[in-house]
């Protein structure tokens, strides 16, 4: 498929786009499917004209040229308009007569997608494959003098603790001088991370918020789910499913005018409350909510006018400093439940999360620390951030969790662990070496969107317009045209397949540890890795 028309300075041609369109004319039936369901309008509908040379038997008459025109697609090749290889023709064609290559060629679109002098912004992830957790093995494996259980028979006691868990001595104390002791609630060592309403789509939230209660109330499964920065629609929080929520705040207050006003009218308290400073896709950058998502239902829940973009500054502009934070906005977010509800903070991993946890064992209020590490996926981010800043999230952890070591803290303050878990499709095996680390809690997000509803995005710089609004499974749309593409029930029962699974993979390798009484956390003499210098560094065995 060529171009049309004039050349300028960024003319491609399909050779040089990350993403090419093959099409076969013998077998399309020029129903125009592919052509009104591709998101970015790669494609368009086209008329070609072909060259036939006839010829005659004999030599009676001296061949001849002939020109046929015909109908089909043609490839845009404007950077504007260039393929991200969704795959989305394929799906709606009826004869399998489309489908998107990935080009073999150097990727030129990168040099010409700063038209109108914007850099590029995209959703998805940081494209760079493999990591650190994929290589972590589990060495420890149980034998006669330790025997080895049975996953498929065997109770395993796979629960965590998410609150702050003071010495007895001090609990007393509390108790006594405040007549309080800080709340700690028994949870799922997988939760679902922060993806706000605005950012998904009201079929895909909801679709995870019946699975969350499904797991709940039908399996006894613990499983929570964080709402991120958007709010929480009014409905869940004058429900009694509002205890199997984390609700978010941070630093653009989206939503919260609705939560505050409804607190008379809870039936329950959520889960915990988790106050974002940062994020591992775009750290130190704040959050963005594009105006193409900005619809009227979005905007009365947000409390915004609808159609504008929504920027959430870098930091909290009432706070002067993570310290102050510590001392006055955990304390308040406590005061205004009662001191019922646990509170922690969420932060970009850093080389300053030391800094940040060591406040946090001084403050009896702080409920836990979320560290969100580079890996960690976005809807709108450029692409300087997500591919070149940030922190990785097994070194991070492994920090923190030696240094409440070091303090005789690291059962009092529980890590919460997240930035792109499960990237390569090994879920359990990458949660369980984050535990093992001292995670006490794993956050998943990208996965989960993945594994439930079918994402396109990968890691292959594949979709990833999750910023645009015009997810073509429905997933991060605020259109209906896109988002009734998604049903929630069978987005929920793809929610509880994935978390059935990764408990059975869990059992399967904390079985031959011998361990079911308690989740590993901090057992590090159990993994090892082939890489000497990431074993050094996360001081772990080094094994070949």
């Amino acid at each position: 498929m060529s171009t049309n028309g004039s050349i300028t300075p960024s003319t491609l041609s399909p050779k040089d786009l990350p993403w090419q369109i093959f099409w076969q004319r013998d077998k399309c039936s020029l129903c125009g499917n592919c052509t009104a369901v591709c998101p970015v309008n790669a494609i368009e509908p086209a008329v070609h004209r072909q060259r036939l040379v006839q010829t005659t038997m004999g030599l009676e008459a001296e061949p001849s040229n002939v020109y046929q025109v015909y109908y089909g697609v043609r490839q845009k090749t404007d950077p504007a308009y260039a393929c991200i290889g969704c795959g989305m023709c394929s799906m709606v064609c009826p004869n399998d007569c489309i489908m998107p290559y990935r080009s073999d060629e150097a990727d030129k679109l990168k040099y010409h997608v700063d038209r109108g002098g914007q850099p590029r912004r995209r959703g998805g992830r940081r494209n760079v494959v493999g990591g650190v957790l994929d290589q972590i093995k589990f060495t420890r494996i149980s034998m006669l003098t330790d025997p080895a259980l049975d996953a498929g028979r065997h109770e395993f006691e796979l629960r965590t603790l998410l609150g702050r868990i003071l010495p007895a001595e001090e609990n007393l104390r509390l108790q006594r001088e405040q007549g309080w002791i800080p709340p700690v609630r028994e949870i799922y060592p997988l939760m679902i991370g922060s993806m706000s309403f605005g950012a998904l789509s009201p079929n895909m939230w909801e679709g995870l918020q019946m699975g969350v209660a499904y797991l709940n109330e039908e399996l006894g499964m613990p499983v929570r789910m964080c709402t991120g920065e958007g709010g929480c629609p009014p409905r869940l929080l004058r429900s009694r499913f509002l205890k199997y929520t984390i609700l978010q705040i941070a630093s653009g207050y989206f939503g919260w005018d609705e939560i505050i006003h409804a607190l008379p009218e809870m039936k329950e308290d959520p889960c915990a409350v988790e106050i974002k400073y940062g994020q591992g896709a775009k750290p130190g950058d704040g959050g963005l909510l594009m105006w193409y998502k900005v619809n009227n239902l979005i905007a009365a829940i947000r409390g915004v006018p609808p159609g504008i973009s929504l920027p959430s500054p870098p930091t909290h502009q009432t706070k002067y400093s993570i310290e102050e934070s510590v001392a006055k906005m955990i304390q308040s977010m406590y005061m205004a439940w009662g001191f019922r509800v646990p509170v922690y903070p969420k932060i970009s991993g850093t080389s300053t999360a030391l800094a940040v946890l060591n406040n946090l064992t001084r403050n009896p209020y702080a409920a836990g620390l979320c560290i969100d590490g580079e890996d960690g996926g976005t809807g709108a981010a450029y692409n300087v951030s997500m591919n070149h800043m940030g922190y990785p999230i097994a070194s991070n952890i492994r920090d923190c969790y030696l240094n409440l070591v070091k303090v005789g803290m690291q059962n009092e303050i529980p890590l919460i662990a997240a930035g792109g878990v499960g990237k390569q499709g090994n879920l359990a095996a990458n949660a369980a070496a984050l535990i093992m680390l001292g995670a006490s809690v794993v956050q998943i997000g990208k996965y989960i969107m993945q594994a439930a509803a079918g994402c396109l995005g990968s890691e292959t710089d594949r979709c990833n317009v999750c910023n645009i609004g015009l997810c073509p499974k429905g997933i991060t749309s605020q259109d209906p045209r896109l988002y009734r593409r998604l049903d929630p029930e069978l987005v929920a029962e793809r929610v509880v397949d994935v978390f059935l699974s990764f408990d059975t993979e869990l059992r399967k390798i904390l079985a031959p540890l011998g361990r079911s009484t308690s989740l590993p956390i901090g057992m590090s003499d159990a993994i090892g890795i082939n890489d000497k210098a990431a074993a050094e560094r996360l001081d772990i065995s080094f094994v070949v």
